[in-house]
């Protein structure tokens, strides 16, 4: 671990862009942070909105982490060009593109499940998301606050859907290769099987023994997964709305998740 820091915070800043051409600084410095702090609430968050990814699935996620990181970086740029300011020669190191763009589908998308008050202010689940992201966003001040506002800058470009970008898709084998380089969490579960009625499975001479002995009609439906309503929380939803979905949709949890989201859509 701490070789990891050290190898972050030595990374290549986002210098001499302009004047040695060296654009390959620029792309570089998206994959490490300049210091300790900003990778772990960095760290953090890319683990946090991996949930996006569950909601639209593999391939659009890599779609929007392509587009958000390189319309990021081409507006900091440009920014970088328009804006005289010495202090922004170096401007701080890490993905702040992809987590900023983020924030855009965060603030619109995901519901707000609980609510609660300390003294006389009011908290929700999403607060120390928002905390850690402005910790993020003031860590190196303007050279950290640039790429911040170019990354909420492209994600509300991905949410316009510019050049019809939400529709597009990657080949599956280029899809496979984002999803392999994406951290491991909750959206990597795969969708529970819907549960088998044990009765069915059994022989059919044994059912029509089970009938006649118990006359009553079985369940039709099966108490979903924990793990399954716990992802679905995870993501914002309300538990017992998380239970109804899968229920309905026979515990696949993408299935539950679209239910989830025309609900709110309404």
């Amino acid at each position: 671990m701490d070789e990891l820091i050290i190898w972050c915070q030595y990374m290549p800043q986002r210098t001499d862009i302009f004047k040695k051409f060296q654009i390959w600084k620029l792309i570089l410095s998206i994959f490490a942070f300049a210091s300790t702090p900003e990778l772990i609430f960095g760290t953090y968050l890319l683990y946090y909105f991996r949930i996006f990814e569950r909601q639209i699935g593999s391939n659009k996620y890599s779609v929007f982490i392509l587009f958000s990181t390189i319309v990021s970086l081409l507006l900091e740029v440009i920014a970088m060009k328009i804006v005289k300011d010495s202090s922004l020669k170096a401007l701080t190191s890490g993905p702040y593109g992809l987590i900023f763009a983020s924030f855009v589908p965060f603030y619109l998308d995901i519901p707000v499940s609980t609510r609660y008050r300390v003294f006389s202010l009011h908290f929700s689940d999403k607060t120390f998301i928002y905390v850690a992201g402005l910790q993020l966003l003031f860590s190196s001040w303007k050279r950290s606050l640039l790429p911040g506002i170019c990354g909420i800058l492209a994600g509300s470009l991905y949410r316009l859907n510019i050049l019809r970008i939400r529709s597009m898709k990657f080949p599956e084998f280029i899809a496979s290769f984002f999803s392999r380089l994406s951290w491991p969490s909750s959206g990597n579960i795969p969708p529970a099987a819907p549960a088998r009625n044990t009765v069915g499975s059994m022989p059919s001479y044994a059912g029509r023994q089970v009938e006649g002995n118990n006359p009553a009609p079985v369940r039709s439906t099966v108490d979903p997964p924990e793990d399954s309503i716990s992802t679905l929380v995870s993501m914002g939803f309300d538990r017992n709305s998380a239970r109804q979905a899968l229920i309905r949709a026979r515990n696949d949890v993408n299935a539950a998740t679209n239910i989830l989201l025309e609900s709110q859509a309404r």
